[in-house]
């Protein structure tokens, strides 16, 4: 059966892969050997054939694409675990980064994003999340596509100058929401967030490749840029998990995982999450086993997440916490009672007196029951432990198999330019400071791009085919996933 080593206790322990999508977590204070851990199972996942993708938030698990130097600590802990075929070797690796600058680019489209993820990221209040979800239904109904944060200030421009119209329609809609979003757009380009935003959008299938010798190759998120704007960091992560969930296809138990993704500083996810919102989360994680795709949260403490989440991690490394505050203790003791018990370890006592590179480790075994929780020496891995310089990541970058597919930004015709041509259009009547509109409705982005007639015909229209969009404008629908839909259900075709 495949496994992969972890380490040794009394015994080795072993990760089988017939069970790695039951989920995982790899918990411990900084400094305690938990990106070790990391490495050990993402270059395992790889030797294997599984595809993985893994956050790199500080930098040092970019060395999973060089092989490693031995030295003698290794050698010595080689020996003490008994690993027969351990050799030093790199792993296939590709990098991605949102901002382009260390990686292929990340992108997704703001209708893919959705308006719940989306105001998450921009920070929004539940009335203005309510305005938001008004904007990606119009764009809905009048099939504009929504790719780029252009689009969306356009569209946001028409609901500002139409309000009144909006409202009848959808929803009270306040000026001072429209302008708080308008607001939050702006700050978030000031913080260099819109270059997430466009196409061409990541395509699931280059997140699970092999190589030309069967390896997996791990895809490696380059964040240490990122994780300095924690929403984004997280709503990227979940647009992700939406986009598996929403797209792979039931496929049941397998031997292996098609896919595994590790998910560091995984509380992020949860901090400030609206109720509905961690729900679709907890929905998810529940469900994308059956995907074929194996979750493994990375934190400092297990009760950083929540515990309909906890519960379903199967697979646990729990490296050393330190129970100095009231908070540490409370913490080793949920740990503690989070593993199968084992008769001759009190867990909360060696939490507390665990070593730099040793943990608590406890994994599905035969008929997918949770081996008593041993205390073990961790692998070492075969790759360096560390970060790699520059000019290694551009050799690494000029063998991508994805070269050329991603580097280019693309800018079809969207929103933005589909309002900006009817507003050249329109005659100069209807855009001139003389002509019927008052001047509210001119100030507005809106006004200068559908003349009052245009304007007051569409937004008639649209009010009375609104009973009847769901059924007469499916085929044209912007599609969101189950975390980014405005309904929160399965929509994508």
């Amino acid at each position: 059966m495949d496994r992969i080593l972890i380490g040794k206790g009394e015994q080795p322990v072993h990760l089988l892969t017939r069970y790695a999508n039951r989920h995982g977590l790899v918990a411990g204070a900084t400094g305690t050997g938990k990106s070790v851990s990391l490495l050990v199972l993402a270059e395992g996942f790889s030797r294997l054939g599984v595809p993985v993708f893994i956050a790199d938030v500080k930098g040092d698990i970019a060395g999973l694409a060089m092989p490693g130097a031995m030295n003698e600590k290794i050698r010595e802990r080689v020996a003490r675990i008994g690993i027969p075929d351990y050799t030093q070797e790199g792993n296939p690796v590709i990098f991605w980064d949102v901002y382009g600058d260390s990686g292929h680019p990340v992108r997704a489209t703001i209708s893919e994003m959705g308006p719940a993820l989306l105001g998450r990221i921009l920070e929004l209040t539940e009335v203005q999340m309510g305005v938001l979800e008004i904007v990606f239904r119009l764009a809905d109904e009048q099939g504009l596509l929504l790719l780029d944060l252009d689009d969306l200030r356009a569209l946001l421009g028409l609901v500002a100058a139409s309000r009144k119209e909006v409202s009848a329609a959808y929803g009270l809609v306040s000026a001072q929401s429209v302008a708080a979003i308008q607001r939050a757009l702006i700050s978030l380009g000031d913080r260099e967030a819109e270059a997430l935003f466009g196409e061409p959008g990541l395509e699931l299938p280059d997140l699970m490749r092999t190589d030309l010798s069967g390896r997996g190759i791990i895809n490696i998120l380059t964040a240490d840029r990122l994780i300095l704007k924690p929403r984004l960091y997280s709503s990227l992560l979940l647009w992700i998990l939406s986009e598996l969930f929403e797209n792979l296809p039931e496929v049941g138990d397998l031997d292996r995982p098609k896919l595994v993704c590790f998910v560091d500083e995984a509380h992020l996810l949860f901090d400030d999450a609206p109720p509905v919102l961690r729900r679709r989360v907890e929905q998810a994680v529940r469900l994308i086993r059956s995907k074929g795709v194996g979750l493994y949260f990375c934190s400092q403490y297990p009760d950083d997440l929540p515990n309909d989440i906890l519960g379903q991690l199967g697979n646990r490394i729990q490296h050393a916490l330190r129970a100095f505050t009231p908070r540490d203790q409370k913490a080793v003791r949920s740990a503690a009672e989070t593993f199968a018990v084992n008769p001759k370890l009190d867990v909360a006592r060696v939490i507390s007196e665990l070593a730099v590179g040793e943990a608590l480790v406890s994994t599905l075994q035969e008929k997918g029951f949770p081996m008593p929780v041993e205390r073990a020496l961790i692998c070492p891995p075969r790759c360096r432990m560390g970060v790699i310089s520059s000019e290694e990541r551009l050799m690494i970058r000029a063998r991508s198999p994805l070269t050329g597919k991603y580097d280019t930004r693309l800018n079809r015709e969207s929103a933005h330019e589909i309002l900006a041509r009817r507003a050249a259009a329109e005659p100069p009547e209807a855009r001139s400071p003389g002509g019927p509109e008052s001047a509210e409705d001119r100030s507005g982005l809106g006004g200068l791009l559908w003349g009052t007639k245009r304007r007051q015909g569409v937004l008639e229209t649209m009010a009375k085919q609104a009973a009847r969009t769901i059924g007469s404008q499916i085929g044209r629908q912007i599609l969101r996933g189950v975390l980014g839909g405005i309904l929160g259900g399965s929509s994508r075709r």
